[in-house]
């Protein structure tokens, strides 16, 4: 048995509104081999995927990773509502949870994130004064996508009175003005909608040496390949510097799915990905 799992609120004495962050710590077991912060999905996909982030939590806490889960601003049990979240405030908290760890371990950072999660990785490592290693899991590979995808949860409950349409058309004059929009639930700011729809999934512009990318997807076909933009994206990466794993596991899309699923192919393969790499 390692350290028990350590749950805190993490607070900016420098920013006192919706200052908290729920955190939650898993120690390494052993020699650190690394420090990971992990990066949830988008509103409900982050509901849906706790149980394998936790899962992959503990399991990386017992091959020697640190490992904090950071619920961002207006997102689970932080402090705010979801129409109060901000990609800067997001990208700040990301740096601040990096701070965090910096503070107890001094082995290799990672940045691991899942869907949208990986976005906002990709965009804070531009902000980071280290090299960073990252992990993606199922990669939104633009903002802009994932923003007309969310935008059609709405529309689509009105396909069958061929509304969708009209009403999608609706939101993004309502974004355009300034004006929040709710969906199953979730508002969420123009801001953040205009700066979601303004992210890729790039590179930066410098990499150091060595610098890991593990890329992995999941799919429940047996013959499954990568899709065209996806190889197209992984291609931009590694020609950038970065040393690219990428793999297709067996399991369900489990940030989606009605009832709550697994994917522990996806929790094996990310064990064997990082415990090949160097320390």
């Amino acid at each position: 048995m390692g350290a028990p799992v350590q749950a805190f609120f993490l607070t900016d004495a420098a920013s006192a509104q919706h200052s908290a962050r729920f955190c939650l710590y898993h120690p390494a077991q052993g020699s650190p081999r690394g420090a990971v912060l992990y990066l949830h999905p988008l509103a409900e996909e982050m509901n849906k995927s706790r149980r394998m982030a936790a899962q992959q939590a503990r399991a990386l806490a017992q091959d020697g990773f640190h490992v904090l889960q950071i619920d961002l601003l207006g997102c689970g049990d932080s402090a705010g509502e979801f129409a109060d979240a901000r990609w800067s405030a997001w990208l700040e908290d990301v740096l601040r949870g990096c701070r965090w760890l910096r503070e107890r371990c001094n082995a290799p950072l990672w940045l691991w994130g899942l869907r949208a999660g990986c976005l906002l990785a990709a965009d804070a490592v531009r902000q980071l004064d280290e090299p960073v290693h990252l992990l993606f899991w199922q990669p939104t590979l633009s903002g802009k996508l994932l923003m007309q995808q969310w935008l059609r949860l709405k529309a689509a409950a009105d396909l069958t009175g061929g509304q969708a349409k009209t009403i999608l058309q609706g939101l993004r004059e309502q974004l355009a003005r300034g004006e929040a929009v709710e969906i199953a639930g979730y508002t969420m700011a123009a801001e953040l909608a205009g700066a979601l729809e303004q992210t890729a999934l790039t590179p930066p512009n410098k990499v150091a040496a060595d610098t890991q990318l593990v890329w992995l997807e999941v799919s429940t076909r047996a013959d499954a390949t990568f899709s065209p933009v996806s190889q197209q994206a992984q291609a931009a990466w590694h020609q950038a510097g970065y040393a690219l794993h990428s793999q297709i596991v067996s399991g369900p899309a489990f940030w989606q799915t009605t009832e709550i699923e697994e994917a522990p192919a996806l929790i094996a393969a990310t064990l064997a990905a990082l415990q090949t790499l160097p320390s």
